[in-house]
């Protein structure tokens, strides 16, 4: 039996069949409140199971987790595949299991010719100094086999604020949470889990919460998940029930939500109809109005007519105001869908002229035209904006592939931790994405499994493996990925740059060039930060 054990960081992509490496010397700077990560991968090569267990031993009060690194099958390359692997990751190894989800465990039963890794997540103590620090990890075999490593750590006098005028959203499904966790609606149980969930985006430097006040119109019909109670007293005349909505949001800003995404108020793709909304919570499906309606009809503007003053009462009584985002429809596109919008967004402008609306859009025209008071344009036009001085946000969702920026399971996660240094790059003021927590067959409510598909089931319609989630379903709460990981670290970046004041013309940024045309080595990103930090 021959038993391997080495150290890399956490920007390689271990594989079962990634044959064993030797141990580097590996060094990691850091602020002195940053968040870091590394990775311990173990191989072994004989005829019998070896259970292996992972020790991490660290300076007085720093907080250390260790996760296993689990695979998940993908079944085929993401198309069109990316050249090269600096643009896609796997080549020759997807189809195949792909590392991606973390349990906490700190053990695995290796077998013969088998690779596999652990995340280790550090935190240094508040009052850590900046000054060189060794973190110890052992690595033992049963039998008493073991392999000793250190990995040395230099914090730097910096302390990093928090992040501001940068709300980074990744779209938040609670019909997803109802239907795994089998919950009755909005039950005790179901609260317990979205506590879990929405501290898991606060850690992870999502500020921005989307909140389900009415089912989201989104990505077809969708169970329902309606945090407010409606109920009809007569033709076109309503009463609103706040409780379950107060208590989301008050729950959210106990856990550090500092924005909220309010729902959709027609559909999605050319804002032909109002969304759905049900009579309670929709327990019974039963609808307020046919579902093709059309978007201004009289009937859905008389409800807006109540409802819209009741929200901005809401809004002020919780004081989040100042704190809410609105939207009109989903990524309209297109001469009648300008048309559409217009009409919705103009019935919104008459009924609540106080209501900013934002929307993921990419067409110059709606945001030349005044129809949106923040574009949300995707990373292949969002240049296009800047380059007009057009104030906007930015997205991806699904596409653009290839050389552009992604989070894909087949993006290299160098690439993926160049996030905060593009988004930082421009004057964006905001980020947005479609998928934190999807866990459906596309467009549909059916279920699926995550640790088993991750396209949606949708990868020949043109979906791609691993847009649609962020997280896995634990048994009682989100069990992370290393993607998740990894974006969380590069806002660390975002925040990083922002608290030293970096130019965004500096020579330091200038290789990034746009969202297709950027550094993505992690040699590149590591000599960035040594140069933050002054140490070279």
């Amino acid at each position: 039996m021959t038993f391997y054990s080495w150290i890399t960081s956490s920007r390689v992509r271990h594989f079962p069949l990634t044959p064993p490496q030797p141990s580097q010397p590996l060094l990691i700077e850091a602020a002195v409140n940053e968040q870091f990560s590394f990775q311990v991968a173990v191989h072994m090569e004989g005829k019998e199971p070896l259970p292996v267990r992972v020790e991490v031993s660290a300076p007085a009060r720093w907080d250390i987790r260790v996760r296993r690194v689990g695979y998940v099958p993908v079944r085929h390359r993401n198309t069109p595949v990316a050249e090269g692997p600096l643009d896609a990751d796997g080549a020759g190894l997807i189809p195949g299991f792909v590392p991606d989800p973390l349990f906490d465990e700190d053990t695995v039963l290796l077998t013969n010719e088998e690779t596999h890794a652990f995340w280790i997540t550090v935190r240094p103590a508040l009052d850590a100094r900046p000054r060189g620090y060794h973190i110890g990890v052992t690595v033992s075999g049963e039998g008493g086999d073991h392999v000793e490593h250190v990995v040395d750590v230099r914090l730097y006098d910096v302390l990093i604020k928090e992040r501001t005028d940068f709300p980074v959203t990744n779209w938040f499904y609670v019909d997803s949470l109802i239907d795994w966790y089998k919950t009755d609606l909005f039950d005790d149980r179901l609260w317990e889990i979205l506590a879990r969930y929405i501290r898991d985006v606060v850690e992870h430097g999502q500020d921005t919460l989307y909140v389900p006040v009415f089912t989201p119109p989104l990505d077809g019909v969708k169970r329902p998940a309606q945090l407010l109670r409606v109920r009809r007293t007569g033709p076109d005349v309503y009463e609103f029930d706040w409780q379950d909505v107060r208590r989301y949001v008050r729950l959210a800003n106990k856990l550090g939500i500092g924005y909220y995404e309010w729902c959709h108020f027609f559909t999605q793709w050319g804002a032909e109809h109002p969304l759905r909304i049900y009579e309670g919570q929709g327990r019974d499906e039963k609808l307020l109005w046919e579902p093709g309606i059309p978007a201004t009809s009289p009937t859905y503007r008389a409800f807006l007519l109540q409802f819209l003053p009741e929200l901005r009462r809401f809004l002020i009584e919780e004081q989040i105001a100042e704190r809410s985002f609105f939207h009109v429809s989903d990524e309209p596109h297109g001469e009648k869908h300008l048309e559409n919008y217009r009409n919705a967004r103009g019935l919104l402008q008459e009924l609540a002229p106080w209501m900013k609306v934002m929307d993921a859009l990419s067409d110059l025209v709606f945001a030349q035209q005044g129809l949106t008071d923040m574009p949300i344009p995707a990373i292949q036009t969002a240049l296009d904006f800047v380059r007009e001085d057009i104030p906007c946000w930015v997205y991806y969702a699904v596409g653009p592939r290839g050389k552009y920026l992604s989070r894909l399971l087949d993006t290299p996660l160098a690439k993926i931790g160049m996030h905060g240094f593009l988004y930082y790059r421009w004057p964006f003021l905001g980020n947005l994405h479609w998928g934190y927590n999807y866990w459906y067959h596309a467009q549909t409510r059916n279920l699926i499994d995550p640790y088993t598909v991750q396209d949606s089931c949708y990868w020949e319609k043109g979906w791609v493996y691993g847009d649609s989630f962020l997280v896995y379903p634990g048994p009682d709460g989100p069990v992370d990925s290393i993607r998740w990981e990894v974006i969380a670290e590069a806002l660390q970046d975002y925040a990083l740059l922002q608290t030293l004041g970096v130019d965004r013309e500096s020579e330091l940024l200038q290789p990034i060039k746009s969202f297709s045309d950027f550094p993505k080595t992690e040699a590149w990103h590591l000599e960035a930060r040594a140069r933050l930090f002054g140490g070279k």
